[in-house]
């Protein structure tokens, strides 16, 4: 019944934005700034070990695309993926040094070819532990020296919530202490409706007590796709996110993408940043997480209100560019996503640049023995 009445609320959605005035001959997106060549990384992993003395960091001369990518997906839905020894070139190409190895929290029906569920509606979509053996097994045998991985727990089902405990027992008995996040998990993800996605409802979000407990406990966070809401309702599904909130103040919680989705690509951006301004003011364990480059292409490249946003909670941003690495990707798509949703970085002040670009907001969250170097004094 959920999901009946969330597809006839998307499709009335749909059609009440083809409906508005304007909407069809709106003017074309701007068109976006070319992929600069990759530049050349000189940090290594060790560098940022606390035991080390830090150089200071030169943003006039050193790479704005930061160290760390805290939203990966070294798996994609169906099919074959890059091989674990390619992913790791691409990271020490990009200068990437620290990443969270997310499964994928919908895994494709394995009867089915499909690599992406947007091209196969109708294939179901459910919760799994593949994704997560695999990259837990791949973490350990393949040699990783220049990258720290943080594997992630992607197997819980929000909607049905419960055995997750007993899962979590599993993954402590399988691999012992390799996992140190949970999610990506869907609170409300609508493209995957059409592949039988159920989102959790009030009800259910209280019934993650137990789960939450563990995580709360092991000071793990916890990383949700919650949609804010779409074009012709932005903000639809905020009470979701609202109760999930006030019901587990405690936890470490990342919101992923700052909400938003490519069904939700002409949101005021004012009205955005109040929404996230009031969640951060009003629960200080939540964090945003601004991966993916729908966030950019919505705004095309951040606005100002954006900008202020970040600088003023500069200790509550983390970076990502939630690629999901399919087996016919090459590093120059990686490079792409990781630069494009970097960009941001530019305009942060040195305060956030440190925190976010360098990596001292992972590092904090996960209570990691890295420190991200001092700004170089008039290095802008």
């Amino acid at each position: 019944m959920v999901i009946h009445m969330l597809r006839i609320a998307l499709a009335a959605s749909a059609l009440a934005l083809a409906a508005l005035p304007g909407v069809a001959a709106a003017q074309a997106a701007p068109k976006p700034d070319p992929t600069p060549p990759v530049p050349t990384f000189k940090r290594s992993l060790a560098s940022f070990s606390k035991s080390n003395a830090q150089q200071c960091f030169d943003r006039k001369t050193e790479p704005y695309t930061g160290v760390t990518d805290a939203h990966f997906h070294p798996r994609p839905f169906g099919g074959p993926a890059i091989e674990p020894t390619t992913l790791f070139q691409y990271f020490d190409k990009a200068g990437v040094r620290f990443v969270t190895y997310m499964g994928i929290g919908q895994s494709l029906d394995m009867k089915s070819d499909c690599t992406y569920y947007l091209n196969c509606p109708g294939v179901a979509a459910q919760p799994s532990i593949k994704n997560d053996f695999v990259n837990a097994q791949e973490v350990k045998v393949y040699p990783h020296d220049n990258v720290h991985i943080t594997l992630s727990m992607t197997f819980v089902d929000l909607a049905h919530p419960e055995g997750a405990v007993e899962t979590i027992k599993l993954y402590d008995r399988e691999f012992p202490g390799m996992f140190g996040w949970m999610g990506e998990a869907n609170v409300m993800k609508q493209a995957l409706v059409q592949n039988g996605f159920e989102p959790p409802t009030l009800e259910s979000i209280d019934r993650w007590a137990p789960f939450m407990k563990v995580l709360q406990e092991r000071g793990i966070p916890i990383t949700l796709h919650a949609d804010l809401g779409n074009d012709a309702n932005p903000t639809q599904f905020v009470p979701l996110m609202q109760h999930v909130l006030k019901t587990y103040p405690n936890n470490k919680i990342v919101w992923a993408h700052m909400g938003l989705s490519k069904e939700l690509t002409k949101m005021d951006p004012k009205l955005h940043v109040a929404i996230m301004r009031k969640a951060l003011d009003t629960y200080p364990n939540l964090m945003l997480d601004i991966s993916w480059d729908v966030i950019y292409n919505a705004y095309h490249q951040y606005g100002q209100d954006f900008i202020d946003l970040f600088d003023a909670y500069p200790t509550r941003i983390l970076n990502g560019t939630d690629f999901v690495a399919a087996g016919d990707k090459t590093f120059e798509q990686y490079w792409k996503e990781r630069e494009i949703t970097s960009r941001v970085n530019r305009r942060l002040n040195d305060e956030a640049f440190r925190n976010i670009a360098l990596g001292e907001n992972y590092f904090r969250l996960l209570n990691l023995d890295y420190v991200a170097p001092p700004i170089c004094r008039a290095s802008r």
